[in-house]
């Protein structure tokens, strides 16, 4: 009896034993009956000392170091460490390194010497490639928490391990954290060597571990919580020093939260060093430019990652899709320097390029794509790829897209070869038709319209600085100042600037004419408006009744301007003009009421204008001088947008 007492006394023990080293989760063991294993490696248990012989071979194998990388990059021995370059790291808490990445950051955005020496040559910010995408200064680069767990990571001490037991024994949420000498104990099987073992194989370490104590059951495995690891980042780094970062942290994790490389850090050499040995010599460029991680290792603690002093500058500008200065290896070609910045762009012309050399005697060299592969960057260097387009063509080589409407047979566009004359277009629209007006034709060019913008803007440029200094210069002593001049000046200007020149061409057109000149060269982007024959003729400005009167053969200008009831008292009886319907003007040539012009015969579509009398009156009399300049311009942009 007292056996039995016994016995269920030890197995309630051993119950609460496995309770409390699961942290509080409900766990239970109970008998077993015959089943099946959880795994086919989960054979018939051996002796103790041969499961224990397993893990440890197991353990030594995962925990083994990797052979040393041969690469044909910067070798340990081509970098030499001058004394007070290499900057020792220290251990930062994390609001003083976070602190420490912003005052960095701040101070790496600023151009370096040859950054600003290309800005100042294309007139715009030029900054080596990378410093923008990869050095926020302010982001956490580190490998997340949440992060999935790869299978070839090896266990660590620190780790945590969550372990479920289900079928004959049962046990749930056992929280298992790998001591220091590697080892999780798992009650009434025993502690189990698990570190140096790789993820994806400690599932069935465990079930044979706990094969040898029970049958029939299922074991899940999987990792809590990752214990972290401290790294080194010298040489050129932003901010070098040490870090604790996840156990699954890589290179690129450890050196974007030490800011990336310094203003004088490369972006091509970035090594990891364990033990000594050379593990991987990192390019950045890999990553940027092609999406390339293989030699972006998975880091363990200890590790000392160097960035080495950056290498040979060269800029690109021009016409390539990523302009930027670039850093060159050993033995890189200009061709190479092209094609990190992503090419010649679509409108580059690709048969040639420049190069100039700040640090030799000359100016820009021309080189051929066959030099351009041959020729090896140096530092200093700037390449310029030309554009292709931007000038302008001879008249012989453009091809035009020529637009004809109005009074012809057959509207529309036409796309003629280059050296096409205007006779062609009309014939191929089918002339013009019987209703044709060719004196009042308007004919557009684009070329003119920007010749007329560029002057018209000088124009009123001059007319603003004339308006607004008038005061100041006037030898009239009754002149005062009012104070909304400026306002009334600024607005008169605007009405002005609003006033767009749409390119007109006065064709050698006369009134009697029936054709148009045809010996014309046509340019791309012409349009031909042939109006119909107008009928009326318009008097507008200073008069009692302004209107469009029919035009009838043989009457003259002063015929129309009784019809509109005259000169009104505040019209300016000297200064009347008209505007032809081919968009010429026609001002007075002297004498009152505009000398004889009002005697010359009025021609279809003419328009007859009467502007006020500026020297009339108190208030026009104030405004002389501001009227003397101001009416000629609102002629001239009457013409222009006829």
């Amino acid at each position: 009896m007292l056996s039995q007492v016994f016995r269920v006394m030890t197995l309630r023990a051993a119950t609460a034993l496995l309770i409390l080293s699961s942290g509080g989760a409900s766990a239970q063991l109970s008998g077993y009956p015959s089943g099946y294993p959880i795994d086919p490696s989960a054979q018939t248990p051996g002796s103790r000392s041969d499961s224990n012989a397993t893990a440890n071979s197991a353990a030594k194998t995962q925990t083994s170091v990797p052979p040393a990388v041969v690469v044909d990059r910067y070798e340990p021995d081509q970098i030499v460490d001058y004394s007070g370059l290499l900057r020792q790291p220290r251990s930062l808490d994390a609001g003083q390194l976070q602190q420490r990445a912003v005052d960095e950051a701040k101070r790496s955005s600023q151009p370096s010497e040859f950054e600003t020496f290309v800005s100042q040559m294309v007139d715009k910010p030029l900054r080596r490639f990378g410093a923008n995408l990869l050095v926020p200064g302010s982001r956490d680069f580190t490998a997340p928490p949440t992060t999935t767990v790869p299978p070839d990571y090896q266990l660590n001490p620190g780790d945590e391990l969550v372990v479920g037991l289900t079928g004959s024994v049962q046990a749930s949420n056992l929280r298992l954290t790998i001591d220091p000498e590697g080892r999780i104990f798992i009650p009434r099987v025993g502690a189990v060597n698990v570190a140096g073992v790789r993820y994806g194989d400690v599932q069935a370490l465990l079930a044979r571990a706990v094969s040898r104590e029970y049958r029939n059951f299922r074991v899940s495995v999987s990792v809590g919580q990752l214990h972290g690891i401290t790294v080194y980042v010298t040489g050129f780094a932003a901010t070098p020093g040490s870090y604790t970062v996840s156990s699954l942290s890589t290179l690129v994790n450890a050196v974007l939260a030490a800011g990336g490389p310094s203003a004088g850090g490369s972006f091509r050499s970035i090594q990891v060093r364990r033990d000594g040995r050379l593990i991987s010599d990192f390019d950045l460029y890999d990553l940027l430019l092609k999406g390339d991680k293989s030699a972006d290792v998975v880091l363990q603690n200890g590790d000392v990652i160097y960035i080495a002093p950056a290498g040979a500058q060269v800029a690109v500008i021009g016409s390539v899709n990523a302009e930027a200065i670039y850093e060159a290896r050993a033995r890189e070609t200009l061709n190479d320097m092209l094609l990190y910045a992503g090419g010649v762009n679509t409108v580059a012309e690709d048969q040639r390029l420049l190069v100039y050399d700040p640090l030799k005697p000359g100016g820009w060299q021309e080189l051929t794509p066959p030099q351009v592969q041959a020729r090896v960057a140096s530092r200093g260097e700037i390449v310029r790829v030309l554009s292709g387009v931007g000038f302008a063509q001879p008249l012989y080589r453009q091809p035009a897209l020529v637009t004809v409407s109005g009074e012809v047979a057959n509207p529309g566009r036409y796309y003629v070869q280059p050296g096409t004359p205007l006779a062609s277009i009309l014939a191929q629209a089918g002339g013009l038709t019987s209703q044709a007006y060719p004196y009042g034709t308007v004919f557009t060019r684009e070329s003119v319209k920007q010749t007329q913008r560029q002057s018209y803007d000088r124009a009123l440029h001059d007319l603003q600085l004339l308006l607004t200094t008038q005061p100041l210069v006037s030898a009239s002593q009754n002149y005062q100042i009012q104070p909304g001049r400026l306002d009334a000046v600024k607005y008169v200007v605007d009405l002005l600037q609003a006033r767009q020149p749409d390119g007109r061409m006065v064709l050698g057109v006369q009134p009697s004419d029936r054709m148009l000149p045809g010996d014309m060269i046509v340019e791309n982007n012409d349009t031909v408006y042939v109006p119909p024959y107008p009928v009326t003729v318009g008097v507008f400005g200073a008069v009692p009744s302004p209107a469009s009167f029919q035009y009838k053969s043989g009457e003259t200008i002063g015929h129309y301007l009784r019809r509109a009831g005259g000169v009104q008292k505040l019209g300016d009886r000297g200064g009347i003009f008209v505007v032809r319907a081919n968009g010429t003007l026609l001002a007075r040539r002297g004498g009152m009421f505009g000398g004889n012009m009002l005697k010359d015969p009025a021609l279809p579509g003419d328009l007859i204008f009467v502007p006020v009398d500026a020297n009339r009156g108190e208030f026009w009399a104030r405004l002389r001088d501001i009227s003397s300049v101001l009416f000629p311009a609102v002629i001239a942009g009457s013409a222009l947008t006829k």
